[in-house]
């Protein structure tokens, strides 16, 4: 039996993501539609012997060509014609929602209405007769709760059903007479012109549709028509008429068409659902009245933003041992089984040191996901927003939108900077795409978890915090600055929605913590690896050289540069090839750390020159592999307190020599400059494809790093002044 291809649309916020999460579970891809940067998800799961293909369309609004998700979900529906198209509905918002619907009804789609949220709408005092709603529409109307499974299996079985027998839904829309009556006139001249012999639309959609997106002056439509060759009488009727709606109306033919929409749509809601007489206060606003506060709303945010630290790495740092203890012992196995060589130190320092020093972070990495994807499903990141847009637009002339971006910008930079494409203002895309790179992605949390634990092991989650804290507050600094020179103007006004507050689902948020968590394991076995043997080789040559020593090709290039990075409290050759590795994926600074500082031949968590220097002191001596210090001095008091301040025994095994290069003091400098200073090679091309232009890049790469420079060289000298 053939494969049933459904796709589910709807407005943002309505269930959708849910609902296809809940059917395919782990059975999804996650891509990007052909020529797109828009994220494309499709899915399979088996219902009664049926397999059935599921792709969830990006979130609109309505279908008209203003942006890439619009035209994405129209070009899906027309061009791959689905079976079935599932329309989550928003049941407390349904009027809005409906203007989706009744745009899909014109493109002739064989639908289902899934209404999702009943409750919340019961709660506004909404009684919506879905039988009378049905017969209305021409299509089944079922009553769901994407949550849990109410409604599941009656949704399925309606969606098996009319994949056999598609709903007739063209002719149920009523535009009024003059609306119609034009429509009908450019229709006509259309099945006369561009339809051949088959009786088949050049556009493959019904020819009532290109009518409609004619008076609508789409771009898109207009653009094949002329292509055609043959639409010269079309077009020309086409201005004719839209000369007389505005004669009429005293508007375009756009407007008029927006407002017979809505009419009917006004008719459909009259008939099928009762209003309470005065609007009933919800559980959500008595919710926002609070977390959306005026003077309380900051707060709570930063407070949430705090909270999520303290879990993170209270649940994170002891999962992230088990992983150090599996690498160390794979590292001794590996050395005890080959022996001195070549290929162990490629394998040991290259591929172990390398790749698992940052593997051991992936518990807290994937821990901020799902935290961050509970609070997202929650609708909370909706009301962050909200709450900034009073803050933002003041100070800075951004709406609040261009914070959705920064927020998706905690998980990467990449995505963050993709949303800028929801905002209609050129001036105010630009400038978010250039301060998106100042959000703590999860790339940069291994640098940040590695150095706090070495240097604040009792105040992980207060640093990491003012961390997060301090990219908000330069990239604010920096709009500002930006849009009193480079940008100026005020941003385009727009109306923020504030999805219902819903239980976020644990199958939902482990899917959406599994999505981006991954594509950090992916980087980590592909670009990271890579990158690990090219700094071992680095680390390996001139033939005959010291591993990992100064005198290495790493070692030499760091040397040069290292004077430039002396005022910011870390000169020393190894944090500046961090630095410079760093600059292809921020993940690779902490590679680089393991692999100089790392599993050497020698055991010691410095390069081999340094441990022989200790060594020959009577010092330090480190177990190979181990990670475990013992000093060697007749002063066993001494020896005990040299052991507790170089490397306490639960430290990473590199993390002795982390601390004798770096200070407190130094370490905090460091990863201000690595959350600050030039985005990764990802981001940059990223902001390439969007201006579709080398200068913003290339701007965005040398102001960042003098950003950077400054707010470190402040916070290392201020802090020598201030005695720390």
């Amino acid at each position: 039996m053939d494969k049933i291809r459904i796709a589910l649309a709807g407005n943002p916020n309505v269930g959708k993501s849910t609902l296809f999460n809940r059917w395919t579970g782990m059975r999804q891809h996650v891509g990007n539609w052909p020529g797109k940067t828009v994220e494309k998800k499709k899915g399979t799961f088996q219902y009664n012997q049926q397999e059935i293909e599921v792709v969830d369309l990006p979130g609109n609004y309505s279908l008209t060509a203003y942006s890439v998700e619009e035209l994405v979900s129209r070009d899906y529906i027309v061009g791959e014609k689905p079976d079935v198209i599932v329309n989550v509905i928003d049941a407390a918002n349904i009027e809005r929602n409906l203007y989706l619907t009744v745009q899909m009804m014109e493109l002739g789609a064989n639908l289902v209405l899934a209404l999702n949220m009943n409750k919340f709408a019961r709660e506004k005092g909404l009684k919506i007769n879905k039988k009378q709603l049905s017969q209305l529409l021409g299509v089944p109307v079922i009553e769901i709760e994407a949550v849990d499974e109410t409604g599941s299996e009656e949704l399925l079985k309606t969606i098996l059903k009319i994949s056999k027998s598609p709903n007739i839904v063209l002719g149920r829309l009523e535009y009024g007479n003059e609306v119609s009556e034009h429509v009908k006139q450019i229709e006509n001249i259309i099945n006369q012109d561009l339809t051949g012999a088959d009786n088949k639309s050049m556009f493959d959609a019904p020819s009532s549709w290109i009518a409609l997106k004619l008076l609508e002056d789409d771009p898109e439509i207009i653009k094949k028509v002329e292509e055609s060759g043959k639409g010269q009488r079309v077009l020309k009727s086409v201005k004719k008429i839209q000369r007389h709606f505005n004669n009429v109306f005293g508007d375009d033919a756009d407007a008029a068409i927006t407002d017979a929409r809505y009419g009917f749509i006004a008719g459909l809601v009259s008939e099928s659902v009762k209003k309470p007489k005065i609007d009933k206060v919800t559980r959500s606003d008595l919710i926002d009245r609070i977390v959306t506060h005026k003077y309380l709303g900051i707060p709570i945010f930063l407070l949430i933003m705090w909270l999520t630290f303290q879990i993170t790495f209270t649940v994170g740092d002891p999962l992230g041992g088990y992983i150090e203890g599996a690498f160390v012992w794979l590292g001794e196995t590996v050395s005890a089984s080959l022996g001195e060589g070549f290929l162990t130190s490629f394998i040991v320092d290259g591929i172990i040191g390398g790749v698992g020093g940052v593997l051991v972070f992936v518990p807290i990495i994937f821990i901020l996901f799902l935290v961050l994807s509970l609070l997202e499903d929650s609708g909370y990141l909706a009301r962050a927003a909200f709450v900034m847009d009073r803050f933002m637009h003041k100070l800075v002339g951004l709406h609040g939108k261009s914070f959705i971006p920064m927020i998706l910008g905690f998980g990467c930079a990449v995505p963050g900077i993709m949303a800028t494409r929801t905002l209609e203002n050129e001036r105010d895309r630009f400038l978010t795409m250039l301060i998106v790179p100042f959000m703590s992605c999860s790339a940069r949390l291994p640098v940040y978890a590695l150095l706090a634990a070495a240097f604040f092991s009792a105040y992980q989650g207060w640093v990491i915090f003012s961390l997060y804290i301090l990219g908000i507050v330069v990239a604010i600094v920096m709009a500002a600055i930006f849009k009193k020179t480079i940008f100026k103007g005020m941003s385009a006004p727009f109306v923020m929605e504030l999805p219902p507050y819903r239980i976020p689902t644990a199958k939902g948020a482990i899917i959406h913590m599994w999505e981006r968590g991954v594509l950090f394991l992916k980087k980590a076995g592909t670009l990271i690896l890579a990158l690990s043997v090219v700094i071992w080789a680095l680390s390996s040559l001139p033939v005959g050289v010291e591993y990992a020593s100064q005198e290495s090709i790493t070692g030499q290039i760091g040397t040069v540069l290292s004077p430039v990075f002396a005022p910011l409290g870390f000169g020393e050759w190894q944090a500046t090839v961090a630095i410079i590795y760093g600059f292809v994926a921020k993940e690779v600074v902490v590679s680089t750390f393991g692999i100089l500082y790392g599993v050497g031949e020698d055991g010691s968590g410095g390069t081999a020159d340094e441990a022989a220097t200790a060594e020959s002191s009577g010092e330090i001596s480190s177990k190979p592999a181990s990670g475990e210090v013992s000093v060697e001095s007749s002063d066993e008091t001494a020896s005990a307190e040299a052991v507790e301040e170089v490397a306490p025994e639960e430290d990473p095994g590199f993390i002795a020599a982390i601390q004798e290069v770096f200070t407190p003091l130094s370490a905090y400098a460091y990863m201000v400059f690595i959350l600050l200073y030039i985005p990764c090679l990802a981001t940059l091309a990223t902001i390439r494809r969007e201006t579709n232009s080398w200068k913003w890049p290339a701007f965005a790469a040398g102001y960042t790093f003098v950003v950077a420079y400054v707010v470190s060289f402040a916070v290392y000298q201020g802090g020598l002044v201030l005695g720390f």
